[in-house]
């Protein structure tokens, strides 16, 4: 009996439909305000609706907004360099945050560490 196999696909699915679907919601929202960052949002929705609805997927490959970043990602692992801008001055700006909210040094330490990276892997991007 295959039943629990299609149940966990089906449930698998929903998961996936659901978090394009949060992801593209904060990847919109990122669009007005520019402390949330767009790209990665709309990069994690197109692959969660790949993973669930090739509709959705299709939509989102074809929006003449939100489409050509997937697609210079897709094609050539590239990043538009304003993306890249807003990306490290928010990253920064959560930093400078966590320091004037006092919170523990470790903490900041350890933010200040994945941030960089994050920014590091992010310039050695090619510009789209």
């Amino acid at each position: 009996d295959q039943r629990p196999v299609a149940g966990m696909k089906e449930g698998l699915r929903i998961f996936w439909l659901i978090l394009g679907s949060l992801s593209l919601a904060c990847g919109i929202v990122g669009l007005f305000l520019p402390i949330v960052p767009t790209v990665p949002f709309v990069l994690l929705a197109a692959f969660a609706f790949s993973q669930s609805s090739e509709r959705l997927h299709r939509w989102l490959l074809e929006h003449p907004v939100l489409g050509p970043p997937i697609n210079d990602w897709n094609e050539r692992g590239a990043v538009g360099r304003r993306a890249k801008w807003v990306a490290t001055l928010s990253m920064a700006g959560s930093v400078g945050l966590a320091v004037y909210l006092g919170l523990p040094p470790p903490l900041i330490v350890a933010q200040a560490a994945v941030v960089s990276a994050v920014a590091a892997f992010l310039w050695t991007r090619p510009d789209r």
